[in-house]
This record gives structure tokens, sequence and C-alpha cells, in this order.
């Protein structure tokens, strides 16, 4: 029996809550409304709440969310696209099936855990898990794993031939235009968000190491948006960080050709957080850390691991040191 198969087989009997990490995005929603509109007796529970996007695409498909998760409610507990437990803001009875396409963590203890890293979303890993169900991939689904399938690849910017694939085979199994499918997750820029990333961009500082660029900065909010815009200013890799006492996050993205010369967010988020006891981790090319300590400081970290690597991608070029 295939995985897929096993993994359905698993999941088809009995109460079932559904978890999406905190702050979801749209690739962990649409995942756990696919589960849900082939399982039987399914719950979605977003204790943590949703990004604004995903929050767009939860009301246009109407899908049910709960805020709320008491473990003995339920026979079984499925959580989707969360690589760490840290990133839950509930805890998990063991014997949970975790179901996930980031780099693994090994902090999932105890648990039934699927990860297929090689899936540059969950969305994909749950359209296979559809078909073995033998439930029909309807219109309804189709746009919310297609919405999932866009955002986590930067709208295709990341992804490889089985992405495009899988969507290819879901819009026509769907009956999804592809119009559909963008407006699905098309959100209007918020007043907030627009003064937050300019503020942002007026405290970005930069490195650079031959052609390579590598931007950081202190925010207040919207980090990923803030990302985006810093590397469509010219930065290669960005780092954008908030501070909320004494807790920080920090999103993390690169471009594609920074991917292809051999930069790897997820590793380095992850190798840092190792280091300082907090949790990274995510993609190649956008990842994320968070935890307790001072930004600035976690910021330099991974500027300076950047420029490491930069360093070494200009040596394999032939180019010598850097000056």
């Amino acid at each position: 029996m295939g995985r897929y198969k096993e993994l359905a087989e698993a999941m088809r009997h009995g109460k079932k809550a559904i978890l999406v990490h905190s702050n979801a995005d749209t690739d962990a929603i649409g995942s756990a409304y696919g589960l849900y509109r082939c399982l039987p007796d399914c719950t979605i529970c977003a204790c943590g709440g949703v990004d604004y996007v995903a929050n767009v695409v939860a009301d246009k498909l109407k899908i049910p969310l709960t805020d709320e998760y008491d473990p003995s409610d339920y026979d079984l507990t499925v959580v989707v696209d969360t690589s760490s437990p840290e990133l839950l803001s509930v805890s998990v009875p063991e014997g949970s099936i975790v179901i996930d396409h980031h780099i693994p963590t090994g902090k999932w203890e105890g648990m039934r855990v699927f990860c297929d890293s090689r899936s540059v979303s969950c969305c994909e890993i749950v359209a296979e898990i559809i078909r073995e169900t033998g439930t029909k991939i309807d219109k309804e689904t189709g746009l919310a794993l297609l919405g999932g399938m866009l955002t986590d690849s930067g709208h295709f910017q990341f992804s490889n031939s089985d992405t495009l694939r899988h969507f290819a085979e879901i819009m026509d199994e769907g009956g999804v235009a592809m119009d559909e499918a963008i407006s699905a997750t098309r959100a209007n820029i918020r007043m907030s968000e627009r003064t937050a990333v300019l503020k942002t961009m007026e405290r970005v500082k930069f490195e650079r190491v031959g052609d390579m660029i590598v931007a950081s900065a202190v925010g207040s909010s919207f980090e990923a948006s803030a990302c985006r815009a810093v590397t469509s200013a010219g930065a290669d890799v960005v780092f954008v960080g908030t501070q909320r006492d004494d807790l920080f996050r920090i999103s993390a993205r690169a471009t594609q050709e920074m991917v292809r010369r051999g930069i790897n967010l997820g590793e380095v988020l992850e190798n840092i957080g190792s280091e300082i006891e907090c949790d990274g981790g995510g993609h190649i090319g956008a990842a994320g850390l968070s935890g307790i300590g001072d930004v600035e400081a976690v910021l330099g970290m991974c500027v300076s691991r950047t420029m490491d690597s930069f360093r070494h991608i200009k040596a394999d070029m032939g180019c010598g040191p850097e000056l």
C-alpha cells in the first residue's frame, strides 16, 4: 500500500480535528479544506488565527473555521503544513498525524509524520490523498488547493515541473479557469500594510559580495510583504524582523536565481534556530524564525551567514575572495 493510500485509510474513520499553524497561510487553509471536503466528520481548527490572504480565501469559499480545540473531543488530530509543534498555539496528543512539506525539523516526536519536502506546497500532497479516497476534486476544493499552490510557489516563481503538472490536473478535474484561481487569492492591500512596508523600506540596510546583495530591516508588521518589496527593489536575499517585548519574528526571502546558486534559507534559519534555541526553518527560498531574543542581533546572524554563503558562491564561480 502506498503512503498516500495509507494516509487516506488512517484518516477515514472517527471524528477528526484538522489543525493549522498560527497565522495560517493559504496553503495551510487550502490543505485543511481539501481534507475536510473528502473525509467525513472533520473540523478545521485555526486556533492561532489566519493571515489576511487566507482569510480572504476562507470568506470567498465559505470555509468553516473554529478557534477552539479540545483533543478529548476528537478521535484523531491531523496537523497540516506545520513543520514544528512550536508553530501551533495548542498542544496535540501523541499519535496525531502530521502532513507537511517543509524541511524536516525532527520535532514531531511521538507523532505519525508524513513529510515530502520535494513538494512546493502542502496542497499538492493533500490532492494526492484526496484521489486515494476516491473523491473527485470539485470546483470549491480545487480553488482552495490551487490557491495554496499559487501562494506557496510565489505564483510559480518557486515551482517545479511537478507543481505545474499537479496544478493543471486540478484545474481540469475541478473545472477551474486560471483567472478564477488567481481571483480566489486576490486581496486588496490595506492602508496599514502599505504604510508598514514603506516604513520598513526606510530602515533597510544591505551588504554585498560581488553581484549579490543581502538586505535586512526591522519593521513593525507585515514582514513577508516587506520582504517582497525589498527583493523587488533589487536585493537577492532579504530578512525582515519584528519585535514584541521579548519575542521576535523574522521572515526571509531569496530570489530564484539565488536558490539556483545554492542559497537555502530553510537550512540557514533552522541552523540559527538550533543555536539560539528558537524555532526556524521553512523552504529553500522562503523561511521564518521566531522565539525569544533581540531581533537586531538575530538579523545580524542571518546577514552574516548569508554573506558567508555569498563568498562561497563567488569562490566557486572562480572570482576569488571578496576584498
